[in-house]
């Protein structure tokens, strides 16, 4: 495998780009997505030369635009596949800052609000489209800037290649073919949708704790609605991704076993393997999109449970003031009864009977109190 970086140092065509592909491996070329409109007629000198077509200006588009959804197209001759990556902290910092300089300025877009109480990881969920353009022994791909996927395999292909000329007897770990290495980023992409389950979980479980508490006074339901968002934001963003793998892995299957290897035995093997390695690919998406959904449903379980907490602490407290209330409303009766300007009522005019009068009220309140506490309207609540 040969690497080619395009930059902004980039002079000359011929110094930098091999005038064929290589019979037993392939060339790749990336560069990031600020410089594709600077070198995009070197891009297509050398897939028209390295590839045999050039690419369309409609793929040209697609590559160039930092916002494009993940989508998979195809031609006769290579493979377009767009995927979106989790943007890392630095990114998602760095373009939050650039929003809000924007918006002080009066250009652009207003930034977004964090989520309060802890909740960073939320700000997390933003993607970055990565796109790639596969050849049978071409592969261009584009990059954000700084993009760690790119750097990381650079510096991974290059270990393994000085790996297996200081050892023979060592298997050789390079990607044979460009539809592979493409396949190996997107794992390592979805991977990184795998990480971040962790902290959002985390991070959803210390607020269910504050929902949940006894004496909870939970105001930060703006946040959860946008925490609700982000999730949904990420299930978008998966099942885009699992489109366009799903489109890709049946795209393998229908190639002919020429496009693989010459030998037949060696085609299938590496057919195999790449469809075993797209369906895991898959699989890791299906994972991430069964867990935001888990997510989302744990979020609106746990406000469900706390409205009923709640609304059990309302029935709670109107219980023990209905229970006063019927306490008492004899009593008021009967001092209203005996607070009336009548000449002759029993018991008004004798000495004893004020105590009568008190004893009854005692006995009738000893009473209710009893069936009331039969009943467990009276009972504690246990917390």
């Amino acid at each position: 495998m040969q690497i080619v970086e395009f930059t902004a140092d980039s002079l000359r065509f011929s110094d930098t780009l091999p005038a064929q592909a290589p019979s037993d491996g392939f060339v790749w070329l990336f560069l990031d997505r600020d410089e594709f409109e600077t070198h995009q007629a070197l891009l297509q000198q050398a897939a028209l030369q390295l590839g045999r077509s050039a690419l369309l200006d409609l793929h040209c588009k697609d590559l160039a635009n930092p916002s494009h959804p993940s989508h998979y197209d195809y031609t006769s001759i290579y493979d377009l596949i767009i995927f979106r990556r989790l943007a890392t902290q630095a990114e998602t910092r760095a373009e939050t800052e650039q929003e809000a300089v924007g918006a002080s300025e009066g250009q652009g877009e207003r930034p977004r609000p964090k989520p309060r109480g802890g909740l960073t990881a939320f700000n997390r969920i933003s993607s970055k489209a990565v796109g790639f353009a596969v050849f049978d022994r071409l592969l261009i791909s584009v990059h954000p800037r700084g993009c760690y996927t790119a750097k990381s395999f650079i510096q991974r292909s290059l270990t393994d290649a000085r790996f297996s000329v200081d050892s023979v007897s060592a298997r050789s770990r390079i990607p044979p073919s460009p539809a592979d290495l493409t396949l190996r980023m997107v794992n390592a992409m979805v991977d990184s949708y795998l990480d971040v389950r962790k902290e959002l979980t985390t991070q959803l479980e210390h607020w269910q704790g504050e929902l949940l508490k006894p004496d909870s006074r939970f105001i930060n339901w703006g946040s959860l609605m946008g925490a609700r968002s982000q999730l949904h934001v990420l299930e978008d963003l998966c099942d885009e991704q699992h489109d366009a793998m799903q489109e890709w892995l049946d795209s393998l299957r229908e190639q002919p076993m020429s496009s693989f290897a010459a030998d037949d035995q060696l085609a299938q093997t590496r057919r195999d393997q790449m469809v075993a390695r797209a369906r895991d690919v898959i699989e890791h998406i299906q994972r991430v999109v069964h867990h935001a959904r888990r997510l989302e449903q744990s979020a609106e379980t746990v406000v469900q449970i706390h409205f009923s907490a709640q609304s059990n602490r309302t029935n709670d407290i109107m219980r023990t003031l209905t229970a006063l209330t019927a306490v008492f409303l004899p009593l008021n009766l009967i001092t209203g009864f005996f607070g009336m300007n009548f000449e002759f009522m029993p018991l008004i005019h004798q000495t004893s009977g004020f105590w009568w009068t008190t004893g009854f009220m005692v006995l009738l309140v000893v009473v209710v109190v009893s069936i009331f506490w039969r009943k467990r309207y009276l009972a504690r609540s246990k917390r």
